[in-house]
């Protein structure tokens, strides 16, 4: 792998570890990079990305690196080069040029680990993503996590826990370099976004376009934030494959967003593959549309996301009571869950190094303390149950679909159907319609919210302007 030195100021790198070592008393936090793994062969690995949590306090690309952080500073330990390094990599940088470039204090080969572990007070860690590095943590550090899987939260000792409060404290709230590194990402993103669309026509495929809109990723030196959805199966909520034609009459769904020196974005438009929606597919669009810029005006500090999305419900189901689909109260509706038979996942989740910012911390990252899941159907799939700050960066995200499984699950239909609140031939009108998302990737300031996708066309008359060129 190519070596790149960090892109984030050394000064705002050394703040970062200050701040942690600080919260963390005088215990010394290990982190751990996470190491390359091989599709099949050894030499044939998946492209190599440290854990965010070694990014966001040190920005190097070091595989099987760990990073200490304590009360006399910072350590990076490093695995030594290899003879062969230089002829397959490229030059790889010194230890006066990484101690220059991200203002860690001192190098140390990766053989004192150990020792360093075995002699520091209170050494506390977060399990990596990473299997091979997480067995390697357990065993260095004593810790008793299930062999082969990611250990749940009960499991971690309470240095752990301490750890993982201290960092989701210090990444819940950018500072001005995080919040440039979205930036550059969301730029990227608009680009990628602009040209799906003017890649859609009807009988092209579903790959064609995506391989539009990641070309445009690729240009920019960044890569897929995560798996593209770039499908007219806009009611399967995490479509991956990309084979099927495009039809005259057919709803687009994407949801892409590229990641830039490991900062992410997340965004989702449906456009018509046409370039012009049917009177329905326009009217549950503006459904959709409503929904989500209820709850983007209604952002500002103090106020609880969870209520977010209890408000971008009741604009939707108040929609659907308008089209005939639902009977009732908009608000009652919401009570019963009736709007989560087509709108059954959260309004969205953080963002920042993560697409799913800190979602390897479990709901200890999205939920407040003292605040946990509900149980009842959609709202369950609520990620992200804290009162908005200044500097946070979520997704505002609602959907309608028409998911032939749910509608078909009795115990979540029956009720529903039994007292006439759900009225399906209201629905068959609507046939044309199988899925539409609209995602923005939304910043809470002092005083209200700045959508920083704004660029990407919404308004349904400039998503269709944009369609096929």
């Amino acid at each position: 792998m190519s070596f790149v030195l960090p892109h984030t100021p050394a000064a705002v790198l050394r703040d970062r570890r200050e701040k942690l070592a600080t919260s963390l008393g005088g215990a010394t936090a290990f982190v751990f990079a996470g190491g390359e793994r091989p599709r099949n062969y050894p030499a044939n690995t998946y492209p190599y990305r440290a854990d965010s949590h070694f990014l966001y306090l040190a920005d190097l690309s070091l595989p099987r690196a760990v990073l200490a952080v304590g009360p006399d500073g910072s350590t990076l330990f490093r695995a030594p080069h290899g003879p062969q390094d230089a002829l397959w990599h490229g030059p790889v940088p010194g230890d006066d040029e990484l101690l220059g470039a991200s203002g860690i204090d001192r190098v140390r080969d990766l053989a004192d680990l150990p020792d360093a572990i075995a002699s520091a007070i209170g050494a506390c860690t977060l399990p990596s993503a990473d299997p091979s590095t997480r067995v390697a943590q357990a065993r260095m550090l004593g810790r008793g996590w299930t062999p082969g899987a990611h250990p749940a939260v009960g499991e971690l000792d309470a240095p752990d826990l301490a750890l993982a409060d201290a960092l989701i404290d210090l990444r819940l709230r950018h500072d001005a370099a995080a919040l440039a590194g979205i930036r550059g990402a969301v730029e990227v993103t608009v680009a990628a976004h602009r040209a799906g669309m003017i890649a859609t026509a009807p009988g092209r495929h579903e790959r064609e376009v995506r391989a539009a809109i990641e070309a445009e990723m690729i240009a920019a030196e960044a890569v897929p934030a995560y798996g593209s959805i770039v499908t007219v199966a806009g009611e399967i909520l995490h479509n991956v494959t990309h084979h099927r034609r495009l039809e005259a009459g057919d709803l687009m769904l994407v949801d892409a967003g590229a990641e830039l020196h490991g900062w992410a974005s997340d965004v989702t438009r449906t456009w018509p593959v046409s370039g012009s929606f049917s009177p329905t597919q326009r009217a549950l669009y503006d459904v959709v549309l409503a929904a989500q810029q209820a709850a983007i005006e209604a952002i500002r500090p103090g106020v609880r996301y969870r209520d977010l999305h209890l408000l971008a419900s009741t604009v939707l189901a108040r929609g659907l009571v308008d089209e005939g689909i639902l009977r009732g109260d908009p608000e009652g509706l919401v009570e019963r869950g009736a709007h989560a038979l087509f709108f059954p996942h959260g309004l969205g989740h953080l963002m920042g190094l993560d697409v799913h910012d800190m979602e390897d911390l479990w709901d200890r990252a999205g939920y407040a303390p003292g605040r946990t899941r509900a149980e009842d159907f959609g709202l369950c799939y609520l990620r992200l149950d804290r009162d908005l700050e200044p500097g946070m960066v979520v997704t505002i995200e609602p959907g309608l679909y028409v998911v032939p499984a749910i509608l078909a699950t009795r115990e979540l239909v029956e009720p529903f159907e039994r007292d006439g609140t759900l009225c399906r031939e209201a629905l068959e009108r609507f046939a044309d319609v199988r899925g539409i998302r609209i995602e923005d990737d939304v910043l809470c300031t002092d005083d209200g919210a700045q959508v920083l996708t704004a660029e990407i066309p919404k308004a349904p008359d400039e998503v269709v302007a944009a369609v096929g060129g």
